[in-house]
């Protein structure tokens, strides 16, 4: 191992570390909203966070290292109109979580983050009836335990320069019409009569 580190530079970076994670999976069969007359557009998921002072982690019996992780995951998402102007902002209903995560005894001066990642969508074409808007949703989340650590990694130093801006260039319409297939002119013909049994 000693050999492949002497290969590269050596580098000592400050980073969060994931120390454990854990994933899960929440269905909401039927979400309402009311829109108050206003025209549906889109619906747009927000990241989960977890909501404020329900966090609590307790000690567990027998494990050592293992703690029992309690919160509630809000998702905010909004509703959008046809133009693309936010019409209603709501959230999923709270998760509520209990799980058992690996978090180990560490210094009185180090702290772990729960931290959680969420990926959430449509499961179903949105139905408007009058002025409710129904539609159900599925829910990914990941829980990690993350620390903040110094770690000596391999390093090919710094980063080369980047390419050079792309600037922006609205198509020319007619080169795409220029460039593009001729149609066909005439409508297709019928088969040769003594093809037609073949």
């Amino acid at each position: 191992m000693l050999e492949v580190y002497e290969m590269f530079d050596r580098d000592c970076i400050i980073v969060d570390k994931v120390f454990a994670s854990c994933q899960q999976r929440e269905c909401f069969p039927e979400i309402e909203v009311d829109l108050d007359g206003k025209e549906f557009g889109d619906i747009k998921f927000k990241p989960g966070i977890i909501i404020p002072n329900t966090l609590v982690i307790t000690d567990i019996e027998g494990q050592p290292d293992f703690r029992r992780v309690r919160f509630r995951v809000r998702i905010p998402f909004v509703i959008l109109n046809p133009e693309g102007k936010v019409i209603v902002e709501d959230h999923l209903p709270d998760i509520y979580k209990d799980i058992v995560l690996y978090i180990p005894d560490a210094r009185d001066e180090f702290s772990f983050k729960i931290v959680v990642e969420t990926s959430s969508s449509t499961l179903a074409q949105p139905i408007c009836t009058g002025k409710v808007l129904n539609f159900p949703v599925g829910t990914f989340i990941i829980v990690k335990v993350v620390g903040t650590v110094q770690l000596l990694i391999p390093a090919y130093g710094y980063c080369p320069e980047p390419p050079e801006c792309t600037e922006f260039s609205p198509a020319d319409i007619c080169e795409t019409f220029d460039y593009g297939p001729f149609p066909d002119f005439f409508p297709p013909q019928l088969p040769q009569a003594g093809n037609i049994n073949d």
